[in-house]
């Protein structure tokens, strides 16, 4: 898979720019709050149909503008597709693809990204919701599917949740329809939770390769910290029957909470090195080299899945590395990936990186070769 023309209007201070990106190496040179980055949110959103940066997507409009609009012509398996995404202050989302009206659902993931941001250094001893969401756009990268699951999951939930909160402020509490809800809850999240473990064990294999090659004596473990499960359940209706008896278990403090309390949406990723939780016990290098380790396996994995290599995106990730993963990263890449990079200066790449590699210049949100 290759990008090879992007076009942004007035997304974010790009108010008029248009790459050129038919190369296998793209590099993006210039200071902070130029627009660097921005062009990666871009081709991003049009895979992903959501910022990395932000959920709220009038930010993204120019201050001086009522729309943005992105386009892209990409080579996928041989053939031309053309993308098309326009989002307005009224809320109102445009997609095309090949110039004819598209769902989101058709539309999502046909251009394929793996990001490693810097945001991305500090996924590890972060949020348990980042790690979910770096953790469900890499399942739903390989299985499409895997997003109205998903989706159909949270709708549940949330449902719940609102007859939690109805039961108690009137008194009234019915037994019945929050058992429909918790079996749903149990149909869908087991599944969830199913592909979670099986992707993270899927992903594990590469990773503890990687990350021995950079560390040389240390052991990668990826966890799945579910509060149900011991740990080795890898069967549907086990995860399933124990989720339905968790539920039960924890009734009344859901109905005490007015929420959900037990399901994927409360699980978390544990890494572990040598045995020893990261989050606690890793140094900053350590914890850099795990995620170093993930990013490089989720494009490997991708690939193999999919038979697609999909485009790889490097923000001013490389200035954080030292130079012992700014190297494995550049000679890990397999030939073939698309990588667009954005850096402040070409300094931290060799001469003969850099000899095969387009280079662009950006300022104030426009662009011209280096």
């Amino acid at each position: 898979m290759k990008l090879k023309r992007l076009e942004l209007k007035d997304y974010r201070n790009c108010r008029n720019l248009t790459l050129d990106l038919d190369s296998a190496t793209v590099l993006i040179i210039g200071k902070n709050a130029q627009g660097k980055t921005n062009i990666l949110e871009s081709i991003y959103l049009l895979s992903d149909l959501k910022s990395h940066r932000t959920p709220i997507n009038n930010e993204l409009i120019n201050f001086d503008s009522e729309k943005f609009e992105l386009s892209a012509e990409i080579l996928k398996s041989d053939t031309d597709i053309s993308l098309y995404c326009s989002y307005d202050r009224e809320k109102t989302r445009e997609l095309k693809l090949n110039g004819v009206k598209s769902t989101p659902k058709d539309f999502k993931h046909v251009l394929k990204t793996v990001i490693f941001s810097t945001a991305d250094l500090f996924l590890r001893g972060g949020n348990p919701q980042d790690r979910r969401d770096w953790l469900d756009r890499a399942i739903s990268q390989i299985y499409p599917a895997y997003d109205d699951r998903l989706s159909k999951y949270n709708k549940i939930r949330i449902h719940k949740n609102n007859f939690l909160k109805a039961s108690v402020k009137t008194g009234s509490f019915d037994q019945t329809l929050l058992d429909v809800y918790n079996e749903q809850l149990v149909i869908a999240g087991s599944n969830i939770i199913f592909l979670r473990k099986k992707f993270l064990k899927e992903i594990e294999k590469l990773a503890i390769e990687k990350h021995r090659t950079i560390s040389e004596t240390e052991t990668l473990k990826i966890d799945y910290d579910c509060s149900f499960l011991t740990g080795e359940e890898f069967e549907i209706d086990l995860i399933a029957e124990k989720f339905k008896k968790s539920l039960l278990e924890r009734k009344q403090e859901e109905i005490r909470r007015c929420q959900a309390c037990v399901g994927p949406h409360r699980d978390d990723i544990i890494f572990r090195i040598n045995g020893n939780d990261a989050v606690k016990f890793a140094s900053q290098g350590q914890q850099r080299t795990i995620v170093l380790s993930l990013k490089l396996s989720e494009l490997d994995i991708i690939t193999q899945k999919t038979g697609d290599q999909p485009v790889l995106l490097l923000d001013d990730v490389l200035a954080e590395l030292d130079d012992i993963r700014q190297n494995y990263l550049l000679k890990s890449i397999e030939p073939g990936t698309q990588t667009i990079i954005t850096s402040v200066d070409t300094v931290l790449f060799e001469d003969e990186f850099l000899k095969d590699v387009k280079i662009y210049k950006i300022e104030n949100g426009k662009i011209n070769l280096g």
